[in-house]
């Protein structure tokens, strides 16, 4: 029997998730319900994606077999407590917040509970989104394996140690903002040489894109696929030791860095 999801908060991340699985066509909108306190966000979600929707998080906490916790880390507590009762007996709680332990999940439960910690990223809207999961001993391999296929409907997913969830929120949840800045900067720098800006943001896209599924693709470290671009004395070449020049890549890591400290920290 095809299993019910539900979502409680439904922000952009909890948007693109839902349009994925839709997209896809894993399960069937009337198997997926949403809640949210705002009505505009709720017609927005239902318009779109056709799913059931509610302001009350008992309705959804009553229908999810796997229940989507997509809410701000500061509110886990208040909504927690205010659900656990509520719950399946056998329900799978998914985790999405940054920052959010599945020890903390367990403390506001006030018990042992099936739970999934996962970082998922806002291209699952496309059908490119990335995902890093974890899991408690109290999720099964099947449950697991069902919740992985879920991520997978929307992109690629991996399972990864508790304890690198932090860093994953950097390099995979976070990092699109990133990715946007840089094709932003690089239609600009072809703006500011006469390129129109239209064309200018296609060009930059696609070619983030194409290098994208050029790492995917070909397993060559991103290293060697830089030098088969650049040629000796060449164009390329120049426009790389710009960048370094400038530390792009250490600027790139300090931002890693940065990112992963306030995932830590978020909610201490």
């Amino acid at each position: 029997m095809t299993k019910n999801i539900g979502f409680i908060g439904c922000g952009n991340m909890a948007n693109a998730m839902i349009g994925g699985i839709v997209t896809s066509k894993l399960y069937s909108p009337q198997k997926i319900m949403v809640s949210n306190p705002s009505n505009p966000s709720l017609q927005e979600v239902k318009e779109k994606f056709k799913v059931l929707t509610t302001n009350d998080n008992l309705k959804v906490a009553e229908f999810a077999d796997i229940l989507i916790l997509s809410v701000k880390p500061n509110k886990y507590a208040h909504v927690i407590g205010k659900i656990k009762d509520s719950v399946k007996k056998n329900v799978v709680i998914v985790s999405i917040a940054a920052g959010t332990s599945i020890e903390d999940i367990k403390k506001y439960f006030e018990r042992d509970i099936k739970t999934i910690r996962a970082m998922p990223n806002t291209p699952a809207l496309v059908g490119e989104g990335m995902a890093s999961l974890c899991r408690n001993r109290e999720v099964t391999d099947d449950e697991m394996q069902l919740v992985l296929n879920i991520f997978k409907a929307f992109g690629r997913s991996e399972v990864v140690e508790e304890k690198l969830m932090d860093v994953v929120t950097s390099v995979g949840g976070s990092s699109p903002a990133l990715v946007y800045m840089f094709i932003e900067a690089l239609a600009d720098g072809g703006v500011l040489e006469g390129l129109p800006r239209e064309k200018a943001y296609k060009m930059a896209a696609q070619a983030v894109l194409g290098s994208a599924k050029m790492v995917l693709e070909t397993g060559k470290h991103p290293g060697q696929l830089k030098d088969e671009v650049c040629s000796p004395g060449g164009t390329t070449i120049e426009a790389v030791y710009c960048l370094e020049k400038n530390k792009f890549r250490s600027a790139v890591i300090e931002a890693v860095r940065v990112c992963t400290e306030k995932s830590k920290n978020m909610i201490k």
